[in-house]
């Protein structure tokens, strides 16, 4: 069997959760910074937390684009930079408006960063490996999502410091920069024609007996379509991560104030996404047998239940056992769930369209999470937090229902790879 675990896999893999780190390592806090700093309201705080998923969304089609058709390590290189600098901007901004300009404005090269930084985790991952290194990559970043608040909310307890968050996410965003930099890409047309176990479609295969190597780069640039930035193929797909999406932005936004302002749970947040890190790794020990014989939709019907159950238990039980039993459950079902649906999407995908289904899946993401914040930003300003994650409750049950009622069906007969199901 060929090795998993190989150099290049190891440096993207703490490269991607170096980014996650210093994304999320803010943003439980964010809110409070807004609030306390520039004195915003909620509704406001959603309006402006929002911007950067919604910039990032902009960004994310043309990224896998540009990501199937360029090289690889440039596009990374230069999304890693943009993304690193945007932190200084937090620094800076001295008003609310200026916040809001560099916070909406960092989320284009986080969306593009996402999408190359993935990609290139599949190029270099042996083929027979794929299915379960995919499962692993997107554990590096949902253990960013567990740990960085962590950290962050003990750093802010310890300094009082906003400024100190900021510098920790730019250092570790440029370390994260680094180790990139030291990845070992080969060429894209060499990596397609060496992958046997890579999905290719009849027509990709008659270009490739019939255009010479040299030419094949500037095929993506001239044959346009809207699927080339978005996988159509996949749309139900993409459909069902909104919901999830959804509910995490609501989730990991206002966790903190409505532990505070409602719950009466001043330290509890860090604690609370530490167990959430307990669960993504449980997810794996779990789940990696299933992930490894191609289960995929098995993995993802057992996260979005458990999921489910946990966002249920958060706000049906609004005391100790409810808060930090919601956040095991979370985690365990995030872990299960995540890398089989980015699994299922790229199945659908012929292979050199890898950038595109990444982009795609990451796209459903970001919209369900800058609904989730603007919409849980305006029902809590109205109606109070307890409806707000009432709605989280609603829409992930919808998006489970929808699973099972008519994605798992599409999935399978759309897939590409006889190895997964």
């Amino acid at each position: 069997m060929e090795r998993l675990w190989n150099r290049n896999y190891c440096k993207v893999m703490v490269a991607n959760f170096s980014l996650f780190f210093a994304f999320y390592v803010l943003t439980p806090l964010l809110p409070l910074y807004l609030s306390e700093h520039f004195g915003a309201t909620k509704d406001v705080i959603g309006l402006v937390l929002s911007g950067y998923t919604v910039t990032a969304l902009l960004f994310r089609p043309f990224s896998g684009y540009v990501v199937d058709s360029f090289s690889r390590k440039k596009v990374l290189m230069l999304c890693f930079g943009t993304f690193s600098i945007f932190f200084a901007g937090y620094l800076a901004a001295s008003t609310l408006l200026l916040f809001m300009v560099v916070r909406t404005l960092h989320g284009g090269p986080f969306g593009a960063l996402t999408v190359a930084n993935s990609t290139v985790a599949i190029d270099v991952l042996p083929s027979s490996r794929r299915t379960e290194g995919i499962g692993y990559y997107g554990l590096s970043n949902n253990l960013a999502m567990a740990i960085a608040p962590t950290i962050g909310i003990f750093l802010y307890k310890l300094t009082n410091s906003f400024e100190a968050l900021f510098w920790l996410a730019l250092i570790v965003a440029c370390l994260g920069w680094l180790v990139d930099s030291t990845v070992d890409l080969r060429d894209k047309n060499q990596m397609y024609q060496r992958d046997g176990s890579s999905v290719t479609s009849s027509a990709e295969k008659c270009n490739r007996r019939t255009v010479p190597l040299i030419h094949r780069r500037t095929v993506p640039l001239i044959h346009l379509s809207w699927d080339r930035f978005f996988l159509v193929k996949g749309w139900l797909l993409g459909l069902n991560m909104v919901a999830f999406g959804f509910s995490f932005g609501v989730l990991s936004n206002y966790l903190a104030i409505y532990g505070k302002e409602v719950l009466g749970i001043t330290g509890g947040t860090g604690t609370y996404f530490m167990l959430c890190s307990v669960g993504l790794i449980l997810s794996r020990l779990q789940g990696g047998k299933a992930l490894r014989k191609g289960r995929l939709t098995h993995n993802a019907a057992e996260g979005m239940v458990i999921s489910f159950i946990g966002y249920t238990l958060f706000i049906a039980a609004p005391g100790w056992l409810g808060y930090y039993g919601s956040a095991l459950l979370i985690g365990l079902g995030n872990g299960h769930m995540w890398p089989a649906f980015q699994n299922m999407t790229i199945s659908v995908a012929s292979n050199n369209q890898r950038g595109t289904a990444n982009s795609t899946i990451l796209i459903s993401w970001d919209i369900g999470m800058g609904l989730g914040i603007l919409v849980g930003g305006i029902v809590s300003e109205l109606l109070g937090y307890a409806a707000a994650f009432w709605t989280v409750v609603l829409v992930n049950g919808a998006g489970v229902l929808c699973f099972f009622l008519a994605t798992k069906a599409f999935f399978l007969r759309r897939n590409l790879n006889a190895s997964v199901h």
